[in-house]
């Protein structure tokens, strides 16, 4: 991967608006994904950069965020590699790439069902990764009838928005309970993971992906748009 001048800047630039977002940490308003609003610029950068740069200038992002606002463990430099996975799984979406972003979903949810512990988390625990699934399956069945473009004209930074954080999101749950992160991290019992699981975990954590998405839908093209002008993308 060749990287040029103004690739190099555009990296720096939004692995700094990452570092302010990810150091505004909000414990109150999150259900253990995002203590930080780094989920506002993450698929953004996956969008703008590609996912390879995105994933640099995300990675920068939480790994500076993190130290100057530390969390309540340090194991959660560990976790929030989700975040630039997330732009990478972004940027592939955007540029029409869904099947290497439906491999990695299946890969994940293949991981966690065979997991003896997911049978006893609730199933709504997860219900907008699932949906993210879905969309991404009927992607793949329009990309093989009509082509890429065909993805490019269904909203696709709604569609990079979602399918990234969520791809975000599960790259933590498979650290979480595939990994067994929920007892060699935090020493939490079945019994504690169940009740996060339960509440607020489908509320928070779908309303903040909701947000961003919104979001991202609203200012994504203008945004493309000045990098265009500046011959920047």
């Amino acid at each position: 991967m060749r990287i040029g001048v103004k690739k190099v800047a555009l990296i720096a630039i939004f692995a700094a608006l990452g570092v302010v977002c990810d150091a505004v940490v909000t414990p109150a308003f999150s259900a253990g994904t995002w203590f930080g609003w780094i989920f506002m610029i993450s698929p953004i950068a996956g969008i703008m950069l590609g996912p390879y740069s995105g994933f640099i200038s995300t990675l920068i992002a939480v790994m500076v965020g993190h130290s100057i606002s530390p969390r309540d463990t340090v194991y959660e430099f560990i976790f929030t590699l989700g975040a630039p996975v997330g732009s990478m799984m972004a940027g592939f979406t955007f540029r029409g790439r869904v099947k290497r972003v439906f491999v990695y979903y299946t890969l994940v949810l293949g991981s966690y069902f065979v997991t003896p512990l997911s049978r006893d988390l609730p199933i709504w625990g997860m219900w907008d990764c699932y949906f993210a699934y879905a969309i991404l399956v009927i992607s793949c069945v329009i990309l093989s009838v009509r082509g890429s473009e065909e993805i490019r004209r269904m909203s696709p930074y709604a569609l990079s928005t979602f399918v990234g954080l969520e791809a975000d999101v599960l790259l933590r749950i498979f650290m979480l309970v595939p990994c067994q992160g929920y007892q060699v991290f935090f020493g939490w019992t079945p019994e504690l993971l169940v009740g996060i699981w339960a509440v607020p975990a489908p509320l928070i954590t779908p309303f903040k992906v909701l947000l961003a998405t919104f979001v991202v839908t609203l200012i994504g093209p203008h945004i493309k748009h000045i990098l265009r002008a500046f011959n920047a993308t």
